[in-house]
């Protein structure tokens, strides 16, 4: 006996069978959905004095976030210490054209974060290509020379690695620095390669994680698997990712990692987005397609991903935002509201489980993400990315579960359907994610 339910344009279908689904099925083995969550993060200016700190930590709660970016203004470390006791984010700073000051201030600020639990990790310059980098007298020119923010960055990382507070945080590279590096000094790398040829020597450290701003509005209108593709780590067709950062350089084709090192190669977005109204997307679209980009980044081994931005602003950054120019959630806000509540975990399991499953013949568009909370229930995230249209979809338990739950963030975050003694799903997928849960 089938049933089936047709709830916000998804349709589910509930099959009671249990015999030959387990031999179809593949063994995953999951993911911890803290691991998840804590990869979920958003730029503020509350460093600029622009974000108010109080109303900025209630919408970061709401959402969701885990963890903020912001400029590095040393005055604001009590306002990001406040926002991490109301909202429990943790910050990453960085600083447009630093200068040897900068250095000093990054290092204190991060410290003084760290003591108060709030530090995420550390940064170098933001966009060098935008804004010049000063080094020991020496100026960052973008169509002759970068050695200025090679050295700065060389500089930082030696100081934050030789801190005793800082040593094991994570340091970020500067975004966008070696794609754009009109000379070959090697910011194309982590840590400089034997043979690479470069005009700073072998063996030169840069980051722990390359840093990229693939903005996936660089080509308009949304088209199938478009947060998939601009997660990829070999795509470079639009999108301003990492083979085009890491890999072949975009600007001057300088070479950097082979194809093979870029796939697991450790990473980070610090900005990525798509504006709303004018020329942008609808409230709906950027919605759906944030979802589908938080998921799709963590999948493909993005460790933090940081939409830009938390609330709209003037000027060039009009409609970036999650939520409008007073704090009322848009509807990407909402979205993940309801993601981020229907996966909360207060824990972190120890050591991820397996499940038996599979989706047979998938379309190109459909992907899927295994998670465990720390109780040991799984939480199975499958989306599309269809830019029109549906795809039909079957998941193969590979036993019969006495309940399995499914959840939309589209919808809300209560259940839409209950299925008992189970060991098949059919699933219409449009273009965002849904969520399976199936008790351990």
């Amino acid at each position: 006996m089938r049933s089936q339910a047709v709830i916000g344009g998804l349709i589910v279908l509930a099959a009671n069978v249990f015999a030959g689904s387990a031999a179809a099925a593949d063994v995953v083995t999951a993911v911890r959905a803290s691991d998840f969550l804590n990869s979920i993060g958003v730029c503020t200016h509350i460093g600029q004095g622009i974000d108010k700190p109080s109303q900025s930590a209630d919408a970061l709660a709401y959402a969701g976030m885990r963890n903020i970016r912001d400029d590095g203004n040393a005055r604001h470390i009590p306002d990001w210490i406040s926002v991490h006791k109301k909202a429990g984010v943790r910050v990453v700073l960085t600083w447009s054209g630093p200068d040897d000051a900068a250095i000093a201030s990054l290092i204190s600020s991060s410290e003084q974060l760290a003591a108060a639990g709030a530090l995420l990790a550390l940064e170098g310059p933001n966009e060098p290509n935008n804004w010049a980098v000063t080094y020991q007298g020496q100026k960052s020119q973008s169509n002759s020379t970068f050695m200025p923010v090679a050295n700065w960055q060389r500089a930082f990382y030696g100081k934050v690695k030789s801190d005793p507070v800082l040593k094991d945080y994570p340091v970020f590279h500067s975004s966008e620095a070696g794609g754009s590096e009109p000379d070959n000094v090697g910011l194309q790398f982590l840590t400089i390669p034997k043979g690479a040829g470069t005009l700073m020597p072998d063996g030169t450290k840069y980051a722990d994680y390359a840093n990229v701003h693939n903005y996936i509005c660089r080509r308009p209108g949304i088209i199938d698997n478009m947060a998939w593709l601009n997660a990829d780590p070999l795509f470079h067709e639009w999108t301003d990712g990492i083979y085009v950062e890491y890999g072949k350089t975009w600007r001057k084709g300088f070479p950097g990692y082979s194809n093979a090192a870029l796939v697991t190669l450790p990473r980070v977005t610090t900005e990525t987005g798509w504006r709303t109204g004018g020329k942008g997307l609808t409230q709906e679209q950027q919605a759906r397609l944030y979802l589908n980009m938080y998921l799709a980044q963590f999948k493909q081994s993005f460790k933090h991903t940081f939409m830009y931005m938390l609330r709209d602003g003037a000027g060039g950054d009009e409609g970036f935002g999650i939520y409008d120019i007073n704090y009322r959630p848009k509807t990407s806000a909402t979205y993940l509201h309801n993601l981020t509540t229907i996966l909360a975990d207060g824990g972190s399991i120890a050591t991820p489980g397996r499940l038996r499953y599979s989706i047979p013949s998938p379309p190109a568009t459909v992907h899927d993400l295994l998670l465990q909370k720390s109780d040991g229930t799984f939480e199975l995230v499958v989306w599309s990315e269809k830019a029109s249209g549906t795809s039909s979809v079957t998941v193969r338990l590979g036993a019969g579960y006495p309940s399995v739950k499914v959840y939309d963030p589209t919808i809300g975050t209560k259940l839409i359907q209950t299925h008992d003694k189970t060991d098949s799903l059919t699933l219409t997928l449009s273009d965002h994610p849904v969520v399976i849960e199936i008790p351990n």
